[in-house]
């Protein structure tokens, strides 16, 4: 299994090797790590052509037949770029809370981001943070903050930050859940597109593994992300725009899609909605794009410096 060396993209690929062992425990299993350029870039992500750079060597170990399948944070696999001929999702096994979450320095009182004092300094990254948070809580600021999570807490601690704002999935998954304060509902921040999914790609002819990794796949999570990513498939947004998407699933079965696009300050944006039956998921993603095109969206995404 290839994937990013990071600590989190680890604990992600050891998680998905407990989940093959349940499923076939004679299948042995091997965690290869890929140290990204991604990850060598200390700069701004769309220096390197945007979260592309998290996946593109995973890609070429893949198809070189290095690895036999790709562990992929979602929400990192660009949508405006295709992904490569023979390649399939095999597997999203159950998705984890997509929302992100506030930390705050262990010594803080803050709980909470509308309890910050004006001009506090909260540490993100992803330029759909930084929009939601323009858009909600003008009183802050943010700055630029990337690296692993494990450093990110740590430039926190010591200072350098107010807040930070991270995917609280992955907190999660590094055992590190209890430094949120708060968990940041839906519609004040929208999660990414594909927010605490992973995705397990392989060699579509490979067909041994991709009938080993559908017996991970959840229903549920391949129909929100097969939206998901419709909706920003059709929008066609670059690396530096702020777009955010978050399906549901209502008591009668239904899918629900919610999708926005926002300025880089969040001063401006829009927003859609839809519903569909889940076999109507690529649809229904097509139909939020289009409601937010038709609403504005191209204007606002092609107003982006890229």
């Amino acid at each position: 299994m290839g994937t990013r060396s990071s600590p989190l993209a680890m604990a992600q690929a050891r998680q998905v090797r407990r989940l093959l062992a349940a499923v076939d425990p004679e299948v042995p299993t091997a965690i290869v790590p890929i140290t990204t350029s991604g990850d060598r870039w200390r700069g701004g992500l769309a220096a390197l052509g945007g979260k592309g750079a998290f996946v593109a060597e995973l890609d070429r170990a893949l198809a070189r037949g290095e690895v036999d399948v790709c562990v992929h944070c979602v929400k990192d696999v660009p949508g405006d770029v295709p992904r490569p001929d023979g390649f399939t999702w095999a597997a999203y096994p159950p998705r984890a809370d997509p929302r992100d979450c506030l930390l705050v320095p262990a010594t803080s009182n803050a709980r909470s981001l509308a309890g910050l004092p004006p001009g506090a300094r909260v540490g993100t990254s992803a330029v759909r943070r930084r929009a939601q948070l323009g858009r909600h809580h003008p009183h802050l600021r943010t700055e630029d903050l990337r690296g692993n999570i494990t450093g990110r807490i740590a430039r926190l601690d010591a200072g350098a930050y107010d807040a930070v704002v991270l995917a609280y999935a992955g907190l999660r998954r590094v055992g590190l859940a209890h430094r949120a304060v708060e968990i940041l509902p839906t519609d004040v921040m929208c999660p990414a597109v594909g927010a605490g999914v992973l995705g397990l790609e392989c060699r579509y002819s490979d067909d041994g593994t991709v009938e080993l990794l559908r017996r991970l796949d959840d229903a549920e999570t391949r129909v929100h992300v097969t939206a998901e990513r419709a909706m920003l498939g059709v929008l066609g947004g670059h690396c530096n725009s702020p777009i955010a998407g978050h399906a549901t699933t209502a008591p009668d079965g239904r899918i629900g899609l919610f999708g926005a696009v926002f300025t880089r300050d969040g001063a401006a944006w829009v927003d859609a909605h839809a519903w569909a039956r889940p076999e109507h998921a690529r649809e229904l993603g097509a139909d939020v794009a289009a409601r937010l095109l038709r609403a504005g969206a191209r204007a606002v995404i092609d107003g982006i410096p890229h």
